[in-house]
Order: structure tokens, then sequence, then C-alpha cells
């Protein structure tokens, strides 16, 4: 074939392997690959409190929701303590209530009816007391008669300015001082009521979060204790690979960048993933005259949050992120 046929078409051809590349080159670009390992966040669940552990509902590799029950304490003494609580707390009820409400109408008459009947017997003594004193003055009775019956009249009086007393207490009521001492000790009953019934609550454990229970330290039977983990949970969605970048890449990443993710254990499956956490400071401290090639071997810590649905990425596996370093975007999963 003639040469000069078949230099336009290899000028085409080196033209378009130049725009591909010039293309390829252009999209890598855009997105920064780096190399990391899977890290899953764990959790050590305890009981608030201390007592028997009665049941437990999950087992190493359960999948839990958050909210799931997990496991309950003996709770007989706590539920004993509420009722307790709750009986004290009506009692001091009814006193703010009596106390509040006053004297009744009946106790008030029966005051007046006291003071009337110490004033009729006052009266009496009284004038018992001026036929003695008359009679003693002619010498038909003693002194001594005398004498007693001015007694008998004095204490007369005294009863009645007391049953005076009695009736004005009935008709004015409680003293503030008391109505608030008794209010205050009913707050104090509602406040031991809400302890102990908090105290029942913490006696069943639930998942803070999804999970995998990943540990069953304890067993039913066992005394369990806020220092005593029961389970050990790891938070399997979101999870994180842990990467570096170096410095020279640094200022390309911004924290919302969309990401992807790939292992090798499920070949072209891509997970949505995005920036999380740029670490503030690099992983080693630089000599203190630092030249051009030590700047450029620094390197920070990046965190790229990865949505795990079906729970396929496991806590060590060598995964690859590539960054998108121009789309900023929303997170497709929750982040902790």
């Amino acid at each position: 074939m003639n040469k000069k046929i078949l230099l336009p078409f290899l000028a085409l051809a080196i033209l378009g392997v130049a725009a591909w590349q010039h293309s390829g080159d252009r999209t890598a670009s855009k997105a920064l690959v780096l190399y990391g390992n899977v890290d899953i966040r764990q959790v050590q669940l305890a009981f608030k409190g201390t007592e028997r552990i009665a049941s437990m509902s999950a087992k190493e590799g359960d999948s839990v929701r958050k909210g799931s029950l997990l496991a309950t304490l003996d709770t007989d003494k706590l539920k004993a303590n509420v009722e307790l609580k709750k009986a004290e707390l009506a009692a001091q009820e009814q006193v703010v209530a009596r106390l509040m409400a006053g004297s009744r109408v009946e106790e008030i008459a029966r005051a007046r009816a006291e003071l009337d009947a110490a004033g009729i017997d006052a009266d009496n003594a009284l004038r018992n007391y001026a036929r003695l004193k008359d009679l003693a003055q002619k010498h038909f009775v003693s002194e001594q008669q005398a004498d007693d019956a001015k007694a008998a009249a004095q204490g007369a009086k005294a009863r009645e300015r007391a049953a005076d007393a009695v009736l004005k207490l009935a008709q004015t009521g409680p003293r503030r001082e008391d109505i608030a001492s008794a209010k205050s000790a009913l707050e104090a009953d509602r406040q031991a009521l809400a302890i102990v019934s908090i105290d029942l609550e913490d006696a069943s454990l639930y998942a803070p979060s999804d999970g995998v229970i990943e540990d069953r330290i304890l067993e039913p039977g066992d005394m369990a204790s806020p220092q005593k983990p029961v389970y050990t949970l790891a938070l399997t969605n979101p999870v994180w690979v842990r990467t570096y970048v170096p410095e020279s890449s640094l200022g390309k990443l911004k924290i919302g960048m969309s990401a992807e993710v790939a292992t090798d254990s499920y070949p072209g499956k891509r997970y949505e993933a995005w920036v999380g956490y740029i670490s503030p400071s690099a992983e080693f401290t630089p000599k203190s005259v630092e030249t051009s090639e030590l700047r450029t071997s620094l390197s920070y810590q990046v965190r790229i949050f990865v949505c795990n649905p079906q729970n396929e990425l496991r806590l060590g596996m060598p995964a690859t992120v590539s960054i998108l370093l121009a789309k900023i975007g929303t997170e497709p999963c929750k982040a902790p």
C-alpha cells in the first residue's frame, strides 16, 4: 500500500491515543487513591447496677438493632423498693392534703363546744367562790374552804382561756412553716421514688446502637456491676477505613468529600463512603532542621467512613479508597 495513503490514518491514530491519555490523566487527577485497613468501633456494655444476671438474650455473632433488649438483672428487690417508695409517697401526699385543707368544720365545732363548757365551769366556780367567801366572813365556813373555792375558780378560768386558744388555732389552720415542711418531705419522697424507678429501668440492658455481638463475657447467674462488661458490641455501620495521606496531597482533601471503597474480598463492588476525619497533626515529629525531602515524607491520618449495610467489611480488612476530589456529597449513611 502506498505510504502516502497510510500517513493520514497514522496521524489520526496518534492524536486519538494522545487524547485518550489526556482524558485519563484528567480523570485520574480528580480522584486521590489511598490504601488502608477497615477499623470498627467497639463498645463495652455493662449494667449500671449491681445484681445477679437473670437472663441474656443475645450471643456472639448476633446482629442487634438499637434499643434491642440484651440482658436483665434479678428485679425482685428493686420492685419491692419501688412499691415501698410509692406507699411512702402516698402517705405524705395525704399529710400535705390534710394540712392544706385546714381544720374540718366538725373540729371547729368541737373546739367551740369545749370553750362553751369551760366558760360555764368558770362561771359556776366563780359564783361558788363568791358564796363561800361571804360565808367565811360570817364564820359559817372555814377560810380553807373559801381558799379552795378561789383556786377552783382560777383553774376553771384558765381552762376557759385554753379552750379559747384551741378554737382560734382550729379556725386559723396549720402554720405555713408546717405546710412548707410537709411539702418538702413530699418532694423528697417523689425524688426517692424516681431514683428507685431508674434503678429498676437500669436492670435491663439495651443495645445503644446497631451492631454485632462480638463477645458474650458474662452468663446468667453471674454477679453484674458497672465495672464488669457483659457484652462487647461491634458497631458495624458505618465503619471506617484508617488510611494516611502524604503532606503533599493534604491540601486536596476536605471533610465531607465523597469517596468509594473497594476490597479484594468483593471484587468489583464499591462501597459508598466520605471523608469523615483528617488528623490535625502529623504522625511523627520532624527533625528541627527540615529539608524538602523531610517535608514530603510527612503523613496525616484520614478516616474514611463507609456504609456497611450487609456487614461485609471486617476489622483489619485491606481496602482501597478513591476520594473524589471534586465532589462534596451528603453522608449516605449516618456518621458516628
